[in-house]
């Protein structure tokens, strides 16, 4: 760390200051004064002043400016200074003999006041220096607590002074609020990084002006994300037309779409974290949905909150008493006369024994959220493996699964190594245990996946690309990714009867596939009719409503008895 605030020197060893009068005799004694010590410029009235102030903000580390001036004076040079956020920082001392004038200065946004006349140059070097030392150490602390592009309060700042309007200001009723700019993602695509930071700026700005209007506090979270402690007396529909107004940057076409997350009269109790969390939720709410842009933390959401609570709550318990069940489909191969089990697709469920069964579209998402996901994922595969150990046992048939893995597994350094000991384990072929990886997860990081998947295949594993056609795959990329099926997202099954895109998308995948010999899976399939025009054009394994549901492994049995019979 820099010591003796020595970043703020000149070239020549020594600061820089300005010294703003329109009396010359004035300039020239306070230089004399100050020459041994400082690097001094002059400037005859707040105009010029301000020029020399702009031009050398970098080095500038203090303003000595009179009050009466012609052109701009000393009280308009302050309010210029106050309005520019990069010039905020100098300090200002104000040259005056006029005692009412020294009170509106410090109210204006002065540091401090040296009387006229100039008869006591020790006190007078005592005073800049002591100013200017407490602004470099106060813009040292404010680079830690600061959001650099904004200006804003950071995230955890942010908190800290929330925390104190809370105990200075214990009758005031307060909103906690979360503002993001939906699909930011897509502006700095499509505009570029340095719009997308202006977006930002004026965003900061106009928060800052807003806080400043109410009393209200702001601070930016991360990203597009902004913190808002506001006064409970807000109009939210004027404030969100304000900030939309602002969102522009002189550039029309970037429409921005900003929504609110509120959490209503924040100010007793929960904690204050847990406070700006509900306006998450309250905002993450109305995510997709284009035609609200404020949503309100209420009745609804606490008892989804109290229900994802209870879930995480209950993980480790469910583990333990094998609550989450291994649930499977089968999956047909349609080629002769006759259909014939081919595989089985493993899905998970949880009878929790309060609430019954819960959808995995309500808790699997809270476990990839909460990092729970991966013990869970590994739980399937060994309760998987096992089954499919008991079945060969019982029957002399082995059935093939097939298993999802997500991005997130992937990464695990000993998930090969997990897979092979876990074959070892239950005395299974790694040719019958298939990995399911979704096609979003090869396009995020398709080097590192590929990497993984090549471990796997070398292992003997079979890789399916699941949802293929979900994404932005493209055929360069499906050409070299080492996979041994394809699994077609079901969207196109679903509308195939209804649309002829969807048809012909179908076609188009079936001739892709077939050209690198990869074998077709069609799920979602739920007519006879549907079977038929697959089979027509060359899709062979089915899996869907129209064989069978999902089944718990009792009475998924029924397949494989008549499977080891007709065999």
């Amino acid at each position: 760390m820099l010591k003796n605030h020595e970043r703020f020197f000149t070239a020549a060893g020594k600061r820089l200051i300005l010294i703003v009068d329109d009396e010359l005799v004035n300039r020239e004694i306070l230089s004399f004064m100050l020459q041994d010590k400082f690097d001094v410029i002059t400037a005859a009235d707040g105009k010029e002043a301000l020029d020399i102030i702009r031009d050398k903000l970098s080095l500038l580390s203090l303003v000595l400016t009179d009050i009466m001036m012609p052109e701009m004076d000393g009280f308009e040079l302050l309010d210029a200074m106050k309005a520019d956020a990069s010039l905020r920082r100098i300090p200002v001392i104000v040259l005056t003999s006029d005692r009412q004038a020294e009170v509106k200065s410090l109210s204006n946004g002065a540091s401090d006041f040296i009387a006229k006349p100039y008869n006591q140059p020790e006190v007078i070097l005592a005073r800049i220096q002591k100013t200017i030392e407490l602004a470099e150490d106060q813009g040292i602390i404010q680079s830690t607590e600061r959001d650099p592009l904004t200006g804003l309060l950071n995230r955890e700042f942010f908190f800290k002074y929330v925390e104190q309007f809370d105990l200075h200001h214990p009758g005031a009723s307060m909103d906690a609020v979360e503002i993001d700019i939906n699909h930011f993602r897509l502006i700095n695509e499509i505009y570029g990084w340095a719009y997308g930071d202006k977006v930002l700026n004026r965003m900061g700005t106009t928060l800052v002006k807003k806080a400043q209007s109410s009393g209200g506090i702001v601070g930016r979270k991360d990203a597009d994300k902004f913190l808002f402690y506001a006064p409970h007396d807000t109009d939210y529909e004027d404030f969100l037309k304000e900030l939309t107004a602002q969102m522009g940057v002189g550039n029309e076409n970037a429409r921005m779409h900003i929504r609110l997350g509120i959490f209503s009269n924040a100010d007793a109790e929960p904690h204050i974290e847990l406070r700006f969390d509900r306006a998450k939720m309250a905002g993450d709410h109305i995510k997709n949905d284009y035609s609200r842009q404020i949503s309100y933390y209420d009745q609804e959401l606490f008892s989804k909150e109290l229900f994802d609570s209870q879930l995480m709550d209950d993980f480790e318990r469910g583990l333990k008493e094998k609550q989450f069940e291994v649930w499977y489909q089968p999956k047909f191969d349609v080629k002769g006369d006759k259909p014939r089990l081919s595989s089985a697709e493993c899905l998970i469920r949880w009878r929790h024994p309060k609430f019954g069964m819960v959808s995995p579209g309500v808790f699997i998402p809270l476990f990839e959220r909460s990092g729970l996901i991966q013990r869970l994922d590994r739980y399937v595969w060994e309760e998987a493996a096992r089954q499919v150990a008991q079945w060969r046992d019982s029957y002399g048939f082995t059935l093939p699964v097939s298993v999802n893995v997500s991005r997130i597994d992937m990464y695990a350094p000993d998930f090969v190594e997990f897979f092979t000991e876990l074959m070892k384990r239950e005395k299974l072929s790694p040719e019958t245990y298939f990995i399911e990886i979704t096609e979003s997860a090869y396009t995020q990081d398709s080097d590192q996946m590929a990497a993984m998947v090549t471990a796997l295949r070398d292992q003997g594993f079979k890789v399916e690309m699941d949802d293929f056609g979900s994404g932005y795959s493209s055929l360069n990329m499906l050409a070299n990714l080492p996979i041994d099926f394809i699994k077609m997202d079901m969207q196109f099954v679903r509308s195939m009867d209804v649309n002829k895109k969807s048809l012909r998308m179908i076609e188009l995948i079936l001739d892709i596939a077939s050209y690198l010999q990869l074998p077709v899976i069609a799920e979602g399939v739920e007519t006879e009719q549907q079977v038929k025009v697959l089979k027509e054009l060359g899709c062979y394994i089915i899996q869907g409503y129209y064989f069978s549901k999902p089944l718990p492994a009792a009475e998924f049995e029924k397949f494989i008895k008549e499977a080891k019979e007709n065999a």
